[in-house]
């Protein structure tokens, strides 16, 4: 990819952000953030052909990864027997807003790569809360107990 190429990809990414963070955070708007981040989801999801291919939750987290224009910008951190997690590098225009419930909203973008591959996302910490720089998330398969994890925007409400 020539450095063109990288300085589109990085403009167009916070232009898509900036737009669902704008429909996320305004209560009338809502129904319309949910429909645009499914969109884009299917619209990854043809593109890239992501679904559940094995049940190894080590191709839970890269299929997860391939919704997005580089692995470099959600590295998986840690892999157990039963979950993966992430982080998601990309500077978010919530970053510092407090508002982890217009996170959890945008987030159904990933929610929706997450289902296509058979799983279920969460996001544990975001970039929503003061001082967060990346956010922190876990995925499991879509039948797995998630109850131990807390999300983001139940343990910080903003």
């Amino acid at each position: 990819m020539n450095p063109i190429q990288k300085i589109a990809i990085r403009h167009g990414m916070a232009a898509l952000l900036a737009v669902s963070a704008g429909l996320a955070r305004r209560p009338a708007l809502w129904p319309v953030s949910r429909a645009w981040s499914r969109w884009l989801a299917a619209s990854m999801i043809r593109r890239r052909k992501i679904c559940q291919t094995s049940r190894q939750i080590s191709d839970l987290g890269a299929a997860w990864q391939q919704g997005f224009p580089s692995p470099k910008q959600v590295p998986l951190e840690a892999i157990t027997p039963d979950t993966v997690y992430a982080r998601i590098e990309t500077p978010c225009p919530l970053r510092g807003s407090g508002d982890t419930a217009a996170c959890w909203r945008m987030m159904e973008y990933d929610r929706a790569i997450a289902a296509a591959a058979g799983g279920q996302f969460v996001v544990l910490q975001s970039q929503a809360e003061a001082g967060v720089t990346h956010c922190r998330v876990a995925l499991r398969w879509a039948d797995a107990e998630m109850s131990d994890l807390m999300p983001a925007h139940l343990r910080a409400p903003g």
